[in-house]
């Protein structure tokens, strides 16, 4: 049970991230200061936080004209929900010590 509550807060604490970042990036947009690079905006939502970083596209409005962005977060998301399921799914019976 510790292990699912383990899970479940880093997923909570990414997509937080996720959102932050994309807020913290939309405000040093307007105020031509120094940016959070896209790679690394792609890298938090490949890793967990793709929910929160759609949200945060769709809240601050930003990086919505970019193709790349409004395509890769959905399929991000899209390829993530497809591995639970396999995981969910799989014949294969995962144990932790």
């Amino acid at each position: 049970m510790i292990v699912i509550s383990i899970i479940v807060g880093y997923f909570i604490v990414l997509n937080l991230i996720g959102f932050a970042l994309m807020g913290i990036d939309k405000r040093r947009a307007v105020k031509k200061l120094w940016r959070i690079p896209e790679s690394t905006l792609f890298i938090i939502a490949l890793i967990g936080g793709s929910i929160g970083s759609i949200i945060g596209m769709r809240v601050f409005h930003h990086k919505t004209k970019h193709w790349y962005f409004v395509y890769g977060m959905p399929f991000i998301l899209f390829l993530q929900i497809v591995a639970v399921f396999v995981l969910i799914h799989s014949p294969l019976q995962f144990t932790i010590m």
